[in-house]
């Protein structure tokens, strides 16, 4: 297949810079649509992100309703294959065996917002076995591998799409966040991921994410500017919302050209139960006087918060809530329990633990949401920010089995203590609907990435963006020095 840029001229433009060039014609959406499938093409054989690119929308980029005119001008765009960004007459599997063949029967809310900003949905990305887990490694479909090595995990859940933008072959795809399944991927595989506030972005026709309490949706990305776009353009509610949907006074991509005031950022990596590995401690530090170099205040605290309380919480959380996404689809099927073989270990025990959770599970579930989010609130009376590193530990190899809903833990309860340790940071901002990013500030000592994650009171989400983009300039766009992944369209 030809392509109208070279390989080097497509990594260096992010998805507004390729916009860009679409309108002053230097290049047609078709021929991005072109370029972004060999892309995938090239790469995909290795590390395994991409389900399906869709032909017809690569041949015609208005397939579906793409917006022309909108600010992302065409841009070829990649989509998580579970969640509420369902596509009419695509299919969607949500990395299930039970699964295969399913069909949407109409775009959700969020999705026509992508097609209204002008992106060109092309394609579908991995995910683990209905987003439950951190690695998207089930053989019999596919087996998602990270580009800067591929013997060591992508992590999840938005895991096709963090190796795609990691491997460069699109600058954005889509992903949705549930305890840090888009800032999780993004940071070990080398890439940008803000999980908004809640009151962002839909989730229509489905469940707010007030009313399912933590899970929301967002896009992996290369570039700050890109990430602020993204939130610009296809945020705001669908009609009959749960709850308010709300602005800023002032677009992101316009904010994020100024550096925010000297801010005061608490730096932590003691979370209750949890700590970090001696080799992660070492990158935060360095992070942390790179923060002070830039200007702002920065100490070592250990928030007031009862994090393991926390932990119980979104444990009970995952438990009910997946239980019943696993009921919903049995019940669709005439099934009256989850088939041996064509759904995983881990998602029978989650069901047979959660289907018969009462209103007063989840009422003491919602009780501590409460206590821990009014405790993190009052942090964020004294501290604008909280940094942490995005994972507690190294990144896993492939096969990792005490990560995998493969897994023959015979406890459910243990196999959530153990995803807890490794991803202790990032899901209390899904529990309090704050808003948290994940930067490619660090790198572990056999060269993977290691994300950083910033976090900030509810609705500051545009503080997060400024600082990042203030970062981002500091190391003039090159988060890495000029190192690439093992597996990337330059190579």
């Amino acid at each position: 297949m030809s392509t109208v840029l070279s390989w080097d001229e497509w990594f260096a433009q992010d998805g507004l810079g390729l916009a860009e060039l679409v309108r002053k014609s230097e290049v047609t959406p078709a021929e991005l649509a072109q370029q972004a499938a060999a892309a995938v093409a090239k790469v995909n054989p290795e590390i395994d992100g991409v389900l399906e690119i869709f032909d017809d929308a690569v041949a015609d980029p208005l397939t579906g309703g793409t917006n022309p005119d909108g600010l992302f001008a065409g841009l070829p765009f990649l989509v998580k294959d579970t969640g509420c960004t369902t596509m009419q007459g695509r299919l969607q599997e949500m990395g299930s065996m039970l699964l295969q063949g399913n069909r949407a029967a109409a775009d959700g809310f969020l999705t026509t917002q992508y097609r209204k900003a002008g992106l060109n949905l092309i394609g579908r990305t991995t995910a683990p076995e209905f987003a439950t887990c951190s690695s998207c490694e089930n053989p019999a479909l596919h087996t998602t591998r990270n580009p800067w090595n591929t013997e060591f995990t992508s992590c999840g859940s938005s895991a096709g799409s963090a190796v795609m933008v990691g491997a460069g072959a699109v600058p954005m795809a889509s992903g949705s966040d549930g305890g840090g399944s888009l800032r999780i991927p993004a940071g070990v595989n080398g890439a940008i991921s803000i999980k908004t506030s809640r009151g962002v972005f839909s989730q229509a026709p489905m469940l707010s994410d007030f009313a399912s309490n933590v899970s929301t949706q967002g896009a992996i990305t290369r570039t700050v500017r890109d990430s602020a776009a993204f939130v610009d353009q296809c945020r705001g509610g669908a009609p009959g919302e749960y709850m308010p949907y709300w602005f800023p006074e002032e677009p992101y991509l316009d904010l994020i050209q100024r550096d925010p005031k000297p801010l005061k950022i608490a730096v932590s990596h003691e979370w209750g139960p949890h700590t970090a590995a001696p080799e992660i401690v070492a990158e935060l530090e360095r992070v942390a006087e790179q923060l002070k170099a830039l200007g702002h205040q920065v100490e070592w605290v250990v928030p007031d918060v009862d994090f393991q309380l926390s932990y119980d919480a979104q444990t009970s959380c995952y438990i009910t809530n997946f239980a019943q996404t696993v009921n919903n689809l049995l019940l669709a099927r005439g099934m009256e329990r989850p088939p041996e073989g064509l759904i995983e270990p881990i998602n029978i025990k989650i069901w047979e633990a959660g289907i018969g959770g009462s209103y007063t599970d989840r009422a003491n579930m919602q009780l501590a949401f409460n206590t821990v989010s009014r405790q993190l609130g009052n942090f964020f009376e004294s501290w604008d920010l909280i940094l942490t590193p995005v994972i507690a530990k190294p990144t896993p190899r492939m096969d990792t089995q005490e990560y995998l809903t493969s897994s023959d833990n015979p406890s459910v309860m243990d196999w959530f203590r153990n995803l807890w340790a490794f991803f202790a940071y990032t899901p209390i901002c899904n529990l309090a609907g704050t808003p948290g990013i994940s930067l490619p500030l660090g790198r572990l000592p056999n060269g993977l990435p290691l994300g950083m994650h910033l976090t900030t009171k509810q609705a500051n989400d545009g503080l997060l963006l400024q600082l990042a983009a203030q970062i981002e300039r500091s190391v003039n766009g090159d988060w890495f020095g000029g190192a690439r992944p093992q597996v990337h369209i330059t190579n």
